[in-house]
């Protein structure tokens, strides 16, 4: 039974939208209270060695005053320490102080007899300086000060050594409360210093990214048909590459939206005369009562519908020619030999109508590109259809393919009246024909081939047709250039 409800799917990181300031704000924060932490526990542990010095000091001076009130008298080790000596090392309201004095064979001699002694350390007896450690008396961690004393210091040199053994302890209370008053010092004004710094954490960051918030105004400040850049002096440094990003991306846009305005008036232009023929061809034929009047009528409405129908083709086969990249058309290895021998077939009847010999030259060897074949066929046919066009009856035109090296290279030649060569550039624009020339179009083959080959990163040179023999009628050469498949195929990517 499938279930009732069923979890939406996490959205996945790159999806979600980040907050700039909270992205900074996290990075700033984040090691600032990780740190904090940090300096607590090591502002102890210096608390608790500066609270140490003193009193260690202190356990010194008892030390070494309880070692020159030992003495060796008949070969025993005594105390001359008196009660009031005693009473005065024990004396602390806070912790708890002990004592204890053993001789050489670690006989007790005076002072606490549970005091532990220190651990083993053989060359300890032959040092009389003061030392320290941490130890456990009666259930207490305990700071013991001990040193070794010399009971013999006028001894020759091959007699033994006796050294008795001074320890005084006292419990940590003092030391602690000291730490502990080092820490509150310490730490106490960090938590009033704390919130003051997030406060101007925050307050900064709300400072430094405000001029974001002032471009976001002025962009939506503006009206919608405004595509002028936007002023980069007005905008912080780092900040300055975005907006040139963005007036370039403006500009762009602004020219793409030119080129349409221009594209569509000119295409409303040109669509205005075949349809102002329809339209008086039409209200001609209705007015009309000789049938053959009528019938010529008929084949002029004709004409003009296939006008305008090719002229639409046209508009819609260079849109898509200009789009085909935003829209992802997809790009794979095609036989260009192939693709233009099924070009040529397609012309084949229009060529015996108009009386033209239309040929095809086949290369020995595939000529592979990268390229969209059905882009590619709509080139070839345009450039096709356009030497057919201005060449008379009884001329000729040849399609060839060949290789040149690793280019491949596509000719399409006619024995027409030819392209002068201050027009070779302009053929290429939108609608543009050349005065004098009655050859039927709309002027957009060409500007169709020229964005064609542009997606497919070709080139599109026009000559004299090297083969022609009348001065009068030169012929065109229009040569295409496609790049190695490999190079086309990285520009693709």
């Amino acid at each position: 039974m499938p279930a009732l409800y069923e979890p939406a799917n996490p959205e996945p990181d790159e999806n979600i939208q980040h907050s700039l300031f909270g992205e900074i704000l996290d990075w700033m924060l984040a090691p600032l209270l990780l740190l904090w932490p940090m300096s607590i526990a090591i502002t102890y542990l210096v608390a608790k060695s500066i609270a140490n010095q003193p009193f260690d000091h202190a356990l010194e001076d008892s030390v070494t005053v309880l070692a020159q009130q030992i003495r060796e008298v008949d070969g025993k080790t005594v105390s001359l320490l008196p009660g009031s000596a005693r009473d005065i090392v024990r004396a602390d309201d806070i912790d708890n102080v002990y004592f204890q004095i053993s001789g050489p064979g670690a006989e007790f001699v005076d002072g606490d007899r549970d005091l532990p002694p220190p651990g083993d350390d053989a060359s300890a007896p032959n040092s009389a300086s003061v030392r320290f450690r941490n130890d456990v008396m009666r259930g207490a961690q305990v700071r013991v000060a001990y040193s070794y004393v010399n009971l013999r210091p006028m001894a020759s040199r091959g007699e033994e050594p006796r050294a008795a053994l001074v320890q005084v302890a006292e419990t940590l209370d003092k030391r602690a409360q000291l730490a502990n008053e080092i820490i509150k010092g310490v730490i106490l004004p960090q938590f009033i210093i704390l919130p003051i710094v997030l406060a101007l954490v925050w307050f900064a960051l709300a400072r430094g990214l405000s001029p974001l918030a002032q471009l976001q105004e002025r962009i939506r400040a503006r009206r919608p048909d405004d595509l002028s850049p936007i002023d980069s002096r007005q905008v912080p440094e780092e900040i300055s590459p975005l907006v040139g990003s963005l007036n370039d991306m403006l500009a762009r846009l602004s020219q793409t939206i030119d080129m349409q305005k221009r594209f569509i008036a000119d295409a409303a232009h040109q669509m205005k005369t075949p349809l102002a023929g329809m339209r008086m061809q039409s209200e001609l034929a209705l007015r009309q009562l000789d049938p053959d009047e009528i019938h010529r009528s008929l084949e002029q409405l004709a004409k003009s519908s296939e006008s305008a129908t090719r002229l639409v083709n046209q508009l819609l086969a260079l849109a898509r020619a200009e789009n085909q990249l935003q829209a992802g058309v997809a790009f794979e290895v095609v036989d260009l030999a192939v693709l233009a021998r099924a070009a040529v077939q397609d012309w084949v009847q229009a060529s015996f109508i108009s009386h033209i010999d239309l040929g095809f030259e086949q290369p020995e060897h595939a000529v592979d590109i990268v390229g969209n074949p059905l882009m590619l066929r709509e080139l070839l046919s345009n450039l096709i259809d356009n030497a057919l066009s201005y060449t008379p009856a009884g001329g000729s035109v040849t399609v060839r393919v060949r290789r040149q090296g690793d280019q491949a290279i596509v000719e399409v030649e006619d024995t027409g009246p030819g392209i002068a060569p201050a027009e070779r550039t302009r053929v290429f624009e939108r609608f543009y024909r050349i005065l004098g020339n009655g050859a039927p179009g709309s002027g957009l083959g060409l500007a169709i081939v020229r964005e064609i080959a542009h997606q497919h990163g070709a080139e599109v040179d026009v000559f004299n047709n090297p083969r022609a023999t009348l001065k009068k009628s030169p012929g065109c050469l229009f040569r295409l250039t496609f790049p190695p498949p490999a190079a086309a195929h990285d520009d693709g990517d």
